[in-house]
């Protein structure tokens, strides 16, 4: 029996780990792209509804939309409304992949491992790359289903657990609730719906039950961007909490059907793990309808529970143990907890800095510009530490790092610096002017400052990963900026050409923003050279080797 659990507990695990493994590729190939079709999509609620569906289907995840959501409402690309109608369909897009995924094309199974790892293998560009890591995912979903299903079946024969069963039979509420807790504890409503529905296929647990956990695992879905976003701005804060008091009374009145014996689950289909899929799907559309017309309302109502202004400001914290530097690769892990802080707090402000050049708030910038003033405290206590660290005897390889952590530190700072003195400035400029970007204008500096807030996302990874693979992405990605900006000053120097008066006024702080845009994500790109450097996939220099001619060069 022990032996069955660990096997359906790895068999879980694998399920996860693959769900994950898909939303990475695509994030790492198609992320840019995607939020950019995402951002077009949503200037209405049914397209984005449309646009927040596939990207779910796509990416694996509801949630990882909503983090794409909740930034545009930060931002203020988006209004939160907006945002919510994007998490509303990307909902539904995730319960028609759990149809999808159960499928019966096992035998594709071994095909798809095959094409993706050569593919990931052999594959020359980080797209292709990627699109193998994707193939790979997939096909381990598969997999990890057929070995759900192989655990269940002699661990449904067993008396203890066929009483467990029996029991929850006659107890359909805490069913619900325990669905909820497993989908938040996954992470994933996805892995969570595709569980209890393997589990109903083969006779662990009957129809009703199936239904109540699935039913709970809506509500843990919408769990999940709540808790990871609550500490974020207002408006990421309004979309989730939106998000969850609509999908609280949706399940909440399902969940009263099906104890009052209304739902009748043979609607759904004749197979038990059918029912369960058919009804996560039915729960998911029905939400939309019902919800899409009222996203204006749920925001209003999420905007009268939350408080407007924060309270105190929290006490300040460091991960800057004074007692551990007399042990050096504790005292290193202290400073590099500590950048990563700081670069939380620098992302912290540069997703939000956009907004100032649609509209002028003065309270924003002036919280910009207190959280600038804890990345220069966080900036000048990190040179500190790291000098009392370097009184002991390092090793080369310490050594190093130290001299490491304090650049990565000031190229942070000066992203900081960038974005509360310079960003704000001009904004503040343009607001006292009474002068707007066109349109046009408007459009590249919001979607360029996308791309940057996407690297800087990209950035806190590598930080806390030190992964090789990302690293690589991040300076790759600072190349595709330079070239972007090119593309960018062609497009202004058109609408300067066409005579756009908007265009005329404020060219001088278009072509700064974009400058300090391309500035900020050089800055945040830096924390990905180190691990380049060892990797190999650093250049020394750009410039070409001197040539020999007759003898000299």
């Amino acid at each position: 029996m022990i032996f069955l659990a660990t096997q359906l507990a790895a068999a879980v695990a694998l399920l996860l780990w693959s769900v994950r493994l898909i939303r990475t590729g695509v994030e790492r190939a198609f992320l840019p792209e995607l939020k950019r079709g995402l951002k077009t999509l949503s200037k209405r609620r049914v397209p984005a509804a449309l646009g927040g569906g596939l990207a779910a289907m796509v990416m694996q995840s509801s949630t990882a939309v909503a983090l794409i959501g909740a930034g545009f409402a930060v931002s203020g690309m988006l209004a939160p409304q907006a945002a919510l109608a994007l998490l509303l369909g990307a909902d539904l897009g995730s319960a028609l992949m759990a149809r999808v995924l159960l499928l019966p094309v096992q035998a594709v199974v071994p095909f798809a491992l095959l094409i993706g790892v050569v593919t990931f293998s052999k594959a020359g560009k980080r797209r292709t790359k990627q699109i193998g890591r994707i193939v790979i995912g997939f096909a381990l979903v598969l997999m990890s289903l057929g070995m759900i299903r192989e655990a269940t079946v002699p661990i449904g024969a067993d008396p203890i657990v066929q009483s467990i069963a029996t029991y929850f039979q006659n107890d359909l509420a805490s069913a619900y609730l325990i669905g909820a807790v497993l989908a938040w504890a996954m992470h994933s409503s996805l892995a969570a719906v595709l569980t209890f529905a393997t589990f109903a296929a083969t006779g662990l647990i009957g129809a009703p039950v199936a239904a109540a956990l699935v039913i709970g695992a809506n509500l843990g879905g919408a769990v999940v961007p709540f808790v990871l976003l609550w500490s974020q701005e207002r408006p990421a804060r309004l979309v989730v909490l939106g998000n969850l008091v609509a999908r609280a009374a949706i399940t909440l009145g399902a969940l009263a059907l099906l104890l009052t014996g209304t739902l009748d689950m043979t609607l759904f289909g004749a197979a038990p793990d059918q029912q369960a899929v058919t009804l996560h799907i039915a729960l998911n559309t029905a939400l939309l309808l019902l919800a899409l017309p009222l996203t204006a309302p749920l925001v209003r109502l999420a905007e009268a529970v939350l408080p407007r202004h924060s309270g105190a400001s929290p006490e300040r914290v460091t991960a800057l143990d004074p007692g551990a530097l007399d042990h050096t690769p504790l005292a290193l892990a202290c400073a590099q907890r500590e950048l990563l802080r700081m670069a939380e707090t620098v992302q912290s402000i540069l997703v939000p800095v956009v907004k100032l050049f649609r509209a002028w708030d003065p309270e924003l910038a002036r919280m910009i510009e207190l959280r600038e003033d804890e990345v220069d405290r966080m900036h000048f206590e990190i040179k500190i530490y790291v000098s009392r660290l370097r009184e002991n005897d390092l090793q080369p390889a310490q050594d190093k790092k130290t001299l490491e952590l304090v650049a990565m530190a000031t190229s942070l700072e000066d992203a900081a610096d960038s974005i509360a003195v310079n960003l704000v400035a001009l904004a503040r400029k343009m607001a006292d002017e009474a002068i707007t970007f066109s349109p046009e204008g408007l459009d590249d500096v919001e979607q360029f400052h996308d791309q940057v807030v996407t690297n800087g996302q990209l950035a806190l990874s590598v930080l806390t990963t030190g992964d090789a693979e990302a690293a690589r992405q991040l300076v790759a990605e600072k190349d595709r900026i330079r070239i972007e900006v090119q593309n960018l000053q062609e497009r202004h120097l058109k609408r300067l050409q066409q005579g756009a008066s908007a265009s005329i006024e404020t060219s001088n702080i278009h072509q700064e923003t974009v400058r300090l845009l391309k500035q900020i994500n050089s800055a945040l790109a830096f924390v990905a050279y180190p691990i380049a450097e060892e990797t190999g996939d650093l250049l020394e220099s750009r410039l070409a080797k001197p040539r020999v001619i007759g003898g000299t060069v």
